[in-house]
């Protein structure tokens, strides 16, 4: 799915609207100096639509940034929402949570991965779609990749070797040891109902 461009309006002050249609290529240029929104990935000149904008997928990615934002110093980390991670030359990826370890970095659009990916899935998500975005974060080194249906809620953890359910809901690292409580987070969100 692809998102061409629909130039500002008044109403929506220099930002850039996405409409449905025709794939529109773009220069990596173009892509960097273009504020879309919601943000998109980039792919090999494309610009591909993120699936996002449903109350669950909100709630969920707030959560998960508000525990770890609260968690930061404790744990060395860094959390960011819709970050951009510049995979390789011509391609670009914008995951719903990251976590970054140690210092924070210095770049806009980052050139390195971080240590964990989390991307929060929605309805109209295909999973030959998850399965390439995954593939990137892998060649571009990011140790942990955690994919988590806020519907269902479970939530995968994957690598090289394939994807596993975190039966337990719960998503761990080691070194640095962080956890993820997903009946933690879901109780928060079921209490503000």
């Amino acid at each position: 799915m692809s998102c061409p461009l629909r130039p500002p309006d008044e109403a929506t002050s220099g930002i850039y609207n996405i409409t449905m249609g025709v794939t529109q290529l773009v220069s990596v240029d173009e892509y960097l100096k273009t504020e879309y929104d919601p943000d998109c990935d980039y792919v090999d000149g494309e610009v591909l639509e993120r699936n996002l904008g449903e109350r669950d997928h909100g709630e969920l990615q707030g959560e998960i940034y508000a525990y770890f934002k609260e968690l930061a110093k404790v744990l060395r980390i860094r959390p960011f929402i819709e970050q951009r991670l510049q995979i390789g030359p011509s391609r670009f990826r914008v995951p719903d949570v990251c976590l970054v370890a140690g210092a924070r970095p210095r770049e806009q659009v980052f050139t390195r991965a971080p240590l964990v990916v989390i991307e929060i899935l929605s309805a109209e998500d295909r999973m030959s779609r998850m399965q390439q975005k995954i593939d990137d974060y892998l060649t571009f080194g990011v140790q942990h990749i955690w994919l988590v249906d806020p519907k269902s809620r479970r939530a995968w953890v994957c690598s090289a070797d394939g994807m596993r359910e975190a039966k337990d809901g719960i998503l761990r690292t080691a070194n640095p040891a962080i956890e993820l409580a997903l009946p933690k987070i879901f109780s928060a969100i079921d209490s503000n109902l």
